[in-house]
């Protein structure tokens, strides 16, 4: 067995934690702040060209770089990255605690509740993942570490794709079997939506025990994530509030136009089971959910604790698709805000526009209370905010003006763009 390193540049080594898929992972000392890491190397191939020996280092460096993007408290959080004597290392947050692995065995399951707030937890840190560019490919129980807190935190992004950059997205299949989506199995292009359906499969082994797509190798495996959908999860576990079928029936949907656009769709219906499970109807806004939302263009000049003071005094809602929020002709003073998904505008049974995230609708027929003069109707599953007079004059008068101002500057871009 070979010896353990003393040192890795200026880190101390303390003791190896594990092996991964192409090194080793110790616990390690950084000397200049006295504090605890964990270190991932990478051996660089021997007896290898200089142009696969370079291929391996970019590979390296994809990891290093996608990760250390990142820093969310549900990401394991990356230090340092280098190579020294034909070894590439990465320096990360050190986690001393249990991989999701084991809590999806039948003798071993979590509370219901406690697995929905792992999961809503990880849905957290990859709708800030995505926001960054940042797809992990890789979401399986033992790349989720829970803290000795109970924290969840994803970790080996070593095959993420970053959108941006230089980075390019290679051929060929990887990550586990059981938790790829179907696009990977079919080599397609892979999008966020490919984290949630691995996600889901995770939600499911963590509820039933057992794997949603199992099979005695791996073509068997890949072939029922394709073709076949799991049990389902009501029949396994009858005991669980209906929700719980729905959500994986839809993280786990073949198609991505059924899928969940986005972690916020799914964290959403997350919240509601959470609820289901405690019985409690009471509203919280956590402070992704705010953060979300102030990322968004229309409260870009908000702050986070008017955010919260908004979402106190709106109505916070999923829509399905093909529903109709508004209906030409009708009179209504309520305007809206869409958070997530896309809108179609209707005049005369003519599609004349797409709304997306981050838009609002309605605003001039709050304004003017007069008829409505199109019709919008849900193009994907959605979340809006909406708001009436009532509502809005619960708000500060800051918070009232800063809506008024960006009313007057949307209807001007429209009026501009008519001419």
């Amino acid at each position: 067995m070979p010896d353990i390193p003393k040192k890795i540049d200026r880190y101390e080594i303390i003791k190896k934690l594990g092996k991964g898929s192409r090194g080793n992972v110790y616990l390690g000392r950084d000397p200049y702040i006295d504090r605890q890491v964990a270190i991932k190397t990478y051996p660089v191939p021997e007896q290898k060209g200089q142009r696969e020996v370079k291929k391996y280092q970019k590979r390296f460096f994809v990891e290093a770089q996608s990760a250390g993007l990142l820093m969310h408290p549900n990401i394991v959080a990356v230090y340092d990255a280098d190579i020294t004597d034909n070894l590439c290392y990465i320096i990360m947050e050190y986690v001393d605690g249990h991989t999701l692995e084991m809590f999806c065995s039948p003798d071993n399951l979590l509370p219901v509740d406690r697995v929905t707030e792992i999961v809503f937890s990880v849905c957290q840190g990859l709708e800030y993942a995505h926001q960054k560019g940042v797809i992990h490919r890789d979401i399986k129980p033992p790349n989720i570490i829970l803290s000795p807190s109970g924290q969840p935190k994803i970790t080996d992004f070593s095959i993420a794709f970053m959108k941006r950059g230089s980075s390019t997205l290679e051929q060929g299949l990887f990550g586990s079997p059981s938790y790829m989506s179907p696009e990977m199995v079919k080599e397609e292009l892979v999008t966020e939506q490919t984290d949630l359906f691995s996600l889901g499969t995770i939600l499911y082994e963590l509820l039933a025990g057992k794997k949603a797509f199992d099979g005695n190798n791996d073509y068997a495996v890949m072939y029922k994530i394709v073709n076949e959908d799991p049990p389902p999860i009501l029949e396994i576990r009858p005991e669980l509030p209906p929700i719980f079928g729905e959500i994986l029936a839809k993280v786990l949907a073949k198609d991505t136009s059924e899928r969940y656009q986005n972690s916020m769709e799914f964290a959403y219906d997350l919240r509601l089971a959470i609820r289901d499970l405690r019985e409690t109807p009471k509203e919280t806004h956590d402070r992704e959910l705010i953060k979300y939302i102030h990322s968004l263009p229309f409260f870009h000049n908000f702050t986070e604790s008017q955010i919260d003071e908004i979402l106190t005094a709106s109505n916070l809602s999923k829509v399905e698709s093909g529903k109709t929020i508004i209906e030409e002709g009708e009179v209504d003073e309520s305007f809206y805000i869409l958070i997530s998904g896309e809108l179609m505008v209707r005049k005369a049974d003519q599609d004349v526009a797409v709304l997306g995230e981050g838009q609002c609708f309605g605003e001039m027929a709050y304004l003017t209370g007069e008829a409505r003069t199109a019709s919008i109707i849900t193009k994907s599953d959605c979340i809006l905010l909406r708001f009436s007079s009532t509502l809005l004059e619960m708000l500060s008068e800051s918070i009232q003006l800063l809506f008024f101002k960006y009313f007057t500057t949307s209807i001007l871009k429209r009026l501009s763009k008519s001419k």
